[in-house]
């Protein structure tokens, strides 16, 4: 009996000492290798400390490449981007937009966007034009280095010279530099962990920043409202502040600056083109105040083979996801909402309304513009009622693209996307009773 205690003893003294060894290896008792089945978090994630691999970007920028030894599973959740290939082609989906966007570029190439693995190329095989390499600031981090190295001078030089310099050298699109600059990612949770690489960005908000999630800032970056400077050509945000944010406001500023992206020659009138306010339009609304991109765009993953947990970095839609669709019940089910399906019907419901508004007061601006047209070549109209009148084309266009270029179709702020596109119809229904059109 005594050896049979002393035997158990043993056996139970090496358990103990494997699990101990266990432990300190890193393979029990740790987030990244505790395998889940319940929904997870971000608060899961277990963040490792690590050193930055040595940089192999011509410029000093370290790849996604670099990056793949130390985090397998993010890189290759970044590959995966590339399957989103498909380009639906809004001039022919929308042709009123030909006549709105008349003597601009988008009237000749107006597609939606690809996944990032392509935003080199894209830029490239445009038929919009672009002699300046101002083009390129969202396209690539090496862009975002050479303007950082050199300054805003880099923005006015030959977009091909630029081009050809960066794509000679084997420069990245959109990768990890452009939202984490070389951080290694060793912050305890992920604002810690990004960097706003993009100096219009810190240049325009200053001390504003810190109010901003940077979870919201790293996407926000590039999908925002933007110009570029009349003198120095350099790419620059048009507001400093939330409060200033607003297609009120925003409309104003370019307003006040006398500012205009193009003078629609059958129209007359100094034309304001969009870009793509998905930064603006989340932080007006509801969702900015529990949620960043990352949690709606980047659903928290776990690798079945190592068990490993962390932000998927494909970025999706969260109606093609079940686990961001979870997240969206937490608060949604308040609104009656019971269950994945109910929540893809609830957003789609949303999404096919404001398309509808959308088409119905584009056709209505494409017919006041028509309207502007005639009696601009008239020869029987006093220029002064005239410019009244571009006045309130220019400024309807305006609300109806905030709504129309901005990616979420609604989903992002409803309210918003409701009121451009009203504030639109109000004012091409006051600029045709000027006009004296029914």
């Amino acid at each position: 009996m005594e050896k049979r205690n002393q035997a158990a003893k043993l056996i139970i003294g090496a358990v103990v000492v494997i699990i101990a060894v266990l432990f300190l290896a890193g393979i029990v008792g740790r987030h990244d290798v505790k395998y889940k089945s319940s929904p997870l978090s971000r608060e899961d994630i277990e963040y490792k400390q690590v050193e930055a691999p040595n940089a192999s970007g011509y410029d000093g920028t370290i790849t996604a490449s670099d990056w793949n030894a130390v985090y397998p599973d993010i890189a290759v959740s970044w590959g995966r981007n590339a399957e989103n290939d498909e380009v639906v082609d809004y001039l022919e989906l929308d042709p009123y937009l030909i006549e709105i966007y008349e003597g601009y570029g988008f009237a000749k190439d107006y597609g939606s966007a690809r996944g990032h693995n392509y935003t080199l190329t894209d830029v490239a095989k445009t038929k919009r034009p672009h002699g300046m390499a101002n083009c390129l600031t969202c396209k690539t981090p090496n862009f975002t280095k050479l303007v950082n190295d050199e300054g805003v001078g880099v923005y006015s030089r030959p977009f091909d010279e630029v081009y050809a310099q960066i794509t000679e050298n084997n420069g990245e699109t959109v990768s990890c530099y452009t939202c984490h600059a070389n951080n290694p990612g060793n912050g305890t949770e992920p604002k810690e962990n990004l960097t706003v690489t993009h100096s219009y960005i810190t240049k325009a908000l200053g001390e504003n920043i810190k109010t901003i999630d940077p979870g919201i800032l790293a996407c926000g970056q590039c999908h925002i409202e933007y110009y570029f400077n009349p003198d120095t050509k350099e790419t620059t945000m048009p507001h400093g502040s939330v409060d200033a944010m607003t297609p009120e406001a925003t409309y104003d500023y370019f307003t006040g600056i006398g500012f205009s992206d193009w003078t629609q020659e059958s129209t007359g009138a100094k034309m304001l083109k969009v870009q793509h306010p998905e930064m603006e339009t989340v932080l007006l609304g509801k969702h900015a105040g529990t949620l960043n991109c990352a949690d709606c765009h980047m659903p928290v993953v776990q690798n079945a083979e190592t068990q490993n947990i962390y932000h998927s970095h494909t970025l999706v839609s969260p109606l093609k996801d079940k686990t961001l669709l979870e997240s969206c019940l937490t608060c949604h089910k308040d609104l009656g909402v019971k269950n994945t399906d109910e929540m893809i019907t609830f957003v789609q419901n949303i999404q096919n309304r404001i398309t509808a508004e959308e088409t119905r007061v584009g056709n209505l601006l494409m017919e006041f513009k028509k309207a502007l047209v005639a009696a601009n070549q008239s020869g029987k109209w006093d220029e002064a009622k005239l410019d009244e009148v571009r006045e309130l084309y220019r400024k309807a266009q305006w609300f109806f693209d905030y709504c129309y270029v901005e990616n979420s179709e609604g989903a992002h702020n409803s309210e918003l996307a409701t009121r451009c596109l009203n504030t639109a119809e109000e004012l091409i229904n006051q600029g045709m009773a000027l006009l004296n059109v029914e």
